[in-house]
């Protein structure tokens, strides 16, 4: 790993290290719709950015719902997880790696952590490009509806 305050970078062949605030990609080069992740990833807007790689970017969610929150985001575009085409799930794997990467670094594995994704409106999408969030720092306990 590679780490500094405020990045970690997967320590891979084919992994750009990019200094935090520069932009990756511009509307221009790499179309996107206009949630406020794709702008985040865009730079059109500030974030703690906390990790990215040249597949996913990261950054602390803006209403936790734990001490630690942070958003992993593909930087393909697929608005739910019913639109990664099945011959595509390094998608979603690379998401899982880098957040278990960023947590381990953080220190987080040894004491747990919880990662979800949601799907459309009944699972609690309210963004919809896919994102895998990653909470820790305190104990979890159960999640879901009790009905």
């Amino acid at each position: 790993m590679i780490a500094s305050p405020r990045v970690i970078i997967v320590d891979r062949p084919d992994a750009a290290i990019v200094p935090i605030g520069t932009p990756t990609h511009s509307q221009e080069e790499f179309p996107m719709p206009d949630t406020i992740f794709h702008k985040i990833m865009r730079r059109e807007i500030p974030a703690d950015i906390v990790f990215e790689d040249d597949h996913v970017i990261a950054f602390r969610d803006i209403a936790p719902q734990a001490p630690v929150h942070v958003l992993f985001v593909p930087k393909r575009d697929f608005a739910t997880l019913n639109d990664v085409p099945a011959s595509e799930p390094e998608i979603i794997g690379r998401l899982a790696v880098a957040a278990a990467a960023w947590a381990k670094a953080q220190g987080f594995d040894e004491d747990g952590y919880r990662v979800v994704m949601n799907c459309n409106g009944d699972g609690g999408q309210t963004v919809f490009q896919i994102h895998l969030h990653l909470l820790a720092g305190a104990p979890l306990g159960r999640f879901g509806t009790t009905a």
